[in-house]
């Protein structure tokens, strides 16, 4: 598995599953939505800490300096 997901990208991923899990847990966003931005965040982190994008990897797209 090689990696496909640059720092920055990274970055912007962990932020942003940060900010999917406050609005959840605060009560802002509640029902569906919430749980699918939940969702989302979840996998975002995770992309964020193995470096690797499964759905970049299917449309051959890459944010690193190969």
């Amino acid at each position: 598995m090689k990696t496909n997901v640059s720092t920055i990208d990274r970055v912007i991923r962990v932020v942003l599953a940060v900010l999917f899990a406050y609005l959840y847990f605060a009560g802002i966003v509640t029902g569906v939505l919430g749980i699918v931005l939940l969702a989302l965040g979840a996998v975002f982190l995770v992309t964020a800490i193995v470096g690797f994008c499964p759905l970049y990897g299917v449309f051959k797209i890459g944010t690193t300096k190969a």
